[in-house]
């Protein structure tokens, strides 16, 4: 069928969503609360187009095509209709855009931007302060929500969270956790995905970069930093690169003149933990051990099980995260070669998630002297900030490589940065834990990709394997309940709390979007595909590791340092 769009004749289906329809033909009509894939809400009426024959203006991300229609999507009732909208929400909003974690990456203040309103027609309303930052992840500013519910819906129909909701009518309507609460006391998960999902700046993670200022500044520190495996293949788009452009080398050139001693790349204790996984794994699957075992290396998804479904705390690997043990490593290994007193060192992580705050927190991560493995985090988007801050030209740096003191990475590490990552890289090496010998070939398709739920049958030797990988929290959920009525039996299961994995995670870029993960992940299988080492168990130095330190996988001080334990939240209190 044809419709008329600004005088031009346009083919589409029966029955599609107009704004699908105005975006497929290159046309920006702009919009605060559509989320691709999601059914749509119409709730901020932005996204307003003048159909001929209408009495009103319809939203087009809920309004249906039909034969003959004709459209004007930029017609002066249309805008006139738009910046009365921006009008009104900007009556409530308050003035402290300099301030803002979210100047300018803001929706609403673009859109302000973009449709000329430069002046308040409305009289402001004083706002009471309403900031809930009790949480070592997110925090919350209600004074700056616009009510378009983006947040809402990804919490519950994408992550199946539901720790904020719409709360009160009429003009005192909000968005609230249970009984209006802080989100430390709420079912959060701190995954961040609401702060990527939100147009302005009313959810954020917490800022801790003063922290790491301080620590540089302080003479008496010795102050390290570890990288994620997502980071260097996201990094990049701050600075204006292509969406998926491996930066690692400029990254660590940047760290170093930032002022850190020493660069890490967490990749390298994803090797470890697929040593100690996947012994863990071997031991489970030999010694009628609990089954499915699950992977722990996705805080959200800890946090998750312990909040929701206690009855699989047994499932989960006791294995630490990759960035907990590199924290171990560092203030023990690290700490005796170097001759360092671990009271000295602050440990530094940069990581894709802003789960990764709330997981050093915890008290389970405390070593022996009670100090934390990990003592600050900050995520990908506040590492750009500081590299900008610092007055450090990115994109002129000479590349460097991460100091070797605590070793070389595998390709295998790198791929924890992507859904299916850390099955690949674990299998891998269980063939070889298994059977004593090589794999011919290392690629598993069937845990790659984006899809939210993929499941495959592996050949151990004489074993065969039944394992699933899982992204998004939602997905994860529907798993878990249809393990409970008998319909899916696996032995072993990775989760990423985050749909696509790390390369998506809540401490990314905002407005990240489906082609920017996919070229992130496609350049995780490039690396890996040039790599000479591709196998965890191949790694030099983490053989030298547990030959000069640790013992072997599992033993007493690996299983001291490198694992922990987890329990029920509702136990906690």
């Amino acid at each position: 069928m044809n419709i008329e769009v600004n005088g031009k004749l346009i083919s589409c289906e029966k029955g599609e969503i107009l704004l699908k329809v105005l975006e497929r033909e290159g046309i920006k009509v702009p919009t605060l609360c559509a989320i691709k894939d999601l059914f749509p809400s119409g709730a901020c009426r932005m996204c307003v187009v003048e159909v001929d024959g209408s009495r009103n203006l319809v939203p087009s991300c809920a309004f249906p095509v039909g034969e003959g229609m004709k459209i004007q999507t930029h017609s002066p009732k249309v805008v006139k209709a738009r910046q009365a909208i921006l009008e009104l929400l900007l009556a409530s909003h308050p003035d402290d855009c300099l301030f803002c974690a979210r100047n300018n990456e803001c929706t609403l203040q673009e859109l302000a931007a973009e449709h000329g309103v430069r002046r308040r027609r409305f009289v402001k309303k004083e706002l009471a302060p309403h900031l809930d930052n009790a949480s070592p992840s997110v925090v919350r500013d209600q004074n700056k929500c616009i009510l378009c519910g983006r947040c809402v819906r990804v919490c519950e129909e994408v992550m199946g969270v539901g720790a904020i909701d719409f709360a009160q009518r009429g003009s005192k309507s909000m968005v609230a956790p249970a009984f209006n609460d802080g989100l430390n006391t709420s079912n959060c998960v701190s995954c961040g995905q609401c702060i990527v999902a939100c147009p302005t700046g009313a959810i954020t993670e917490q800022d801790n970069l003063n922290e790491v200022m301080v620590a540089l500044m302080d003479p008496t520190k010795y102050v390290v930093v570890q990288h994620a495996p997502a980071v260097s293949v996201t990094l990049g788009e701050f600075f204006g690169l292509k969406p998926g452009k491996d930066v690692d080398g400029h990254m660590v050139a940047a760290l170093r003149r930032i002022g850190f001693k020493k660069v890490f790349d967490t990749s390298f204790t994803a090797d470890l933990t697929v040593m100690e996984e996947g012994s863990e794994f071997v031991q489970r699957l030999t010694q009628n051990g609990v089954l499915p075992m699950m992977t722990s290396c996705s805080p959200a998804w800890i946090n998750f099980v312990e909040e929701f479904y206690p009855e699989h705390i047994p499932n989960l690997s006791t294995c630490k995260s990759p960035q907990q043990m590199m924290g171990a490593v560092i203030k023990s290994y690290f700490a005796n070669k170097e001759d360092i007193s671990p009271e000295k060192i602050v440990s530094v992580s940069v990581m894709p998630c802003v789960a990764k705050k709330r997981e050093a927190s915890r008290s389970e991560m405390l070593g022996d002297s009670k100090l934390p493995d990990v003592d600050i985090v900050i995520t990908t988007r506040e590492l750009a900030r500081l590299i900008k801050r610092m007055g450090i030209d990115f994109n002129s740096l000479q590349p460097e490589k991460s100091d070797l003191v605590l070793g070389e990475r595998s390709s295998a590490g790198k791929l924890f940065g992507a859904t299916g990552g850390v099955m690949e890289a674990a299998l891998r090496s269980g063939h070889f834990l298994v059977t004593g010998k090589e794999l011919n070939v290392l690629v598993f398709k069937e845990v790659r990709g984006l899809e939210g739920i993929k499941e495959a049958t592996v050949k151990l030797g004489e074993v065969e394997v039944k394992v699933a990988v899982v992204s998004g929290l939602g997905n994860a959920r529907k798993v878990l309940d249809e393990m409970k009525k008998g319909y899916r039996r696996y032995h072993f299961m990775e989760v990423m709390s985050c749909p696509g994995g790390c390369i998506a995670g809540g401490g990314q870029p905002y407005f990240t979007d489906p082609e920017r993960v996919k070229a992130r992940m496609a350049s995780l299988y490039e690396i890996d595909k040039k790599e000479k080492l591709r196998l965890s168990h191949h790694n030099q130095y983490v053989q030298q590791l547990y030959s000069e330190f640790l013992g072997a996988p599992l033993g007493e001080k690996s299983h001291h340092l490198l694992h922990t334990h987890y329990s029920a939240k509702h136990d906690k209190k």
